[in-house]
């Protein structure tokens, strides 16, 4: 039997449970594991499991199980620990759905908590999935039972020009992301979406972030990936990774984006980062790979994620509000020649250069050694 498995999110690999899950179904047949989604990769190189799951290529979590379709795999495992079942259970059904026709596939959610459930999406292999419940000790629970739920507490309605989505299993005081850029912060339990021609407007339950907002730019709301609460919740002791890097040249990558693939930049020897989140979300990652940053940040930080460590030698720039675009963008111009990478002579010949060019437009600024 050929056993496909859908790694998604860090918490699944850091409770331990993609370990025990992925060894429970060798005694079934042959089992590969590829990572569904982005953050869950820090994860599996903390829990040094990079040799187990595939984290070679950035997928979403649907595409992940189309690949495994493709290659004729005879059942498909997403697990997932999500928040709550509410949450996890609707991710799986967008997973579901998103998926080419009928996958065979079988969630395991939340396992070692009480509301852990198992949910075979694909009606064939409903009795696999009771044996795997039993063995994880797990409660079955069948797609027609949950869908009703779901579609209640998900309703995406279209007007005009106008989307409107709710968002499952938000709780106060949470960030909202949508396509990994946080567009505002819950303010209770009932939370809705609403975009004009593509553009949020408005989050009914929720403050909005304007900037957040203008850097996500136009989306189809109905299709895009939100996410509550933050990226990494468990408290971990990060590895670090010996560099691969082989050229003597020094180099220096520009990062204005959190949500883009920042392992790409896992060999520069420095990274400049632009935004508050993308500064933490960045050097939390590139920490693993001793990669130190320098980060333009104007104050307006959402925590994103529960711990956040930065390399040697990183140092963060902190301007008054709004400024942060600004100056990072005469960065980009001035001293990138609009290049994503460049290469140097001198670390701290490229930082003095820098702080030249933000000398040049301010001087209410403050930097902050690591």
């Amino acid at each position: 039997m050929k056993i496909g498995v859908v790694v998604h999110g860090p918490e699944i690999v850091d409770s331990g449970y993609a370990e025990i899950i992925m060894k429970l179904l060798k005694e079934y047949g042959q089992v590969k594991a590829r990572l569904g989604g982005t953050m869950g990769r820090t994860a599996v190189i903390d829990a040094h499991l990079e040799d187990q799951v595939d984290i070679s290529q950035k997928l979403l979590p649907s595409q992940s199980v189309d690949k495994f379709s493709q290659e004729q795999y005879d059942a498909i495992f997403l697990i997932n620990s999500g928040k709550s079942s509410l949450t996890g259970h609707t991710f799986g059904c967008k997973v579901s759905r998103r998926s080419q026709k009928n996958p065979p596939l079988i969630q395991i959610e939340r396992p070692g908590e009480a509301d852990g459930t198992v949910v075979p999406w694909c009606p064939d292999l409903k009795g696999f999935a009771e044996e795997i419940s039993k063995k994880l000790d797990l409660k079955v629970v069948l797609p027609t039972e949950i869908l009703g739920n779901i579609i209640e507490k998900t309703l995406c309605t279209r007007e005009d020009h106008e989307v409107c989505r709710r968002v499952a299993g938000v709780s106060p005081n949470e960030n909202i992301f949508v396509n990994g850029i946080v567009v505002g912060r819950s303010t209770s339990s009932d939370v809705t979406l609403v975009a004009m021609d593509g553009i949020i407007t408005d989050i009914v339950g929720g403050k909005l972030k304007k900037h957040g907002v203008e850097k996500l730019g136009r989306i189809d709301l109905e299709n895009a990936i939100v996410k509550t609460g933050l990226l990494r919740r468990s408290m971990v002791k990060p590895r670090i990774v010996e560099s691969e890097k082989y050229d003597s040249k020094l180099s220096v990558s520009y990062l204005n984006h959190a949500a883009e693939d920042i392992y790409r930049l896992r060999n520069a020897d420095m990274v400049v980062t632009v935004g508050d989140d993308t500064t933490l979300v960045a050097a939390d990652i590139l920490y693993r790979f001793n990669v130190p940053i320098i980060g333009i940040t104007d104050g307006d930080l959402d925590k994103v994620v529960e711990q956040g460590f930065k390399a040697g030698g990183s140092l963060i720039v902190e301007l008054e509000s709004g400024w942060d675009d600004l100056i990072g963008e005469k960065i980009f111009f001035e001293l990138f020649n609009q290049k994503e990478t460049i290469e140097i002579e001198n670390i701290e010949n490229f930082k003095s250069e820098l702080i030249q060019i933000i000398n040049k437009t301010t001087r209410c600024y403050n930097i902050k050694y690591n």
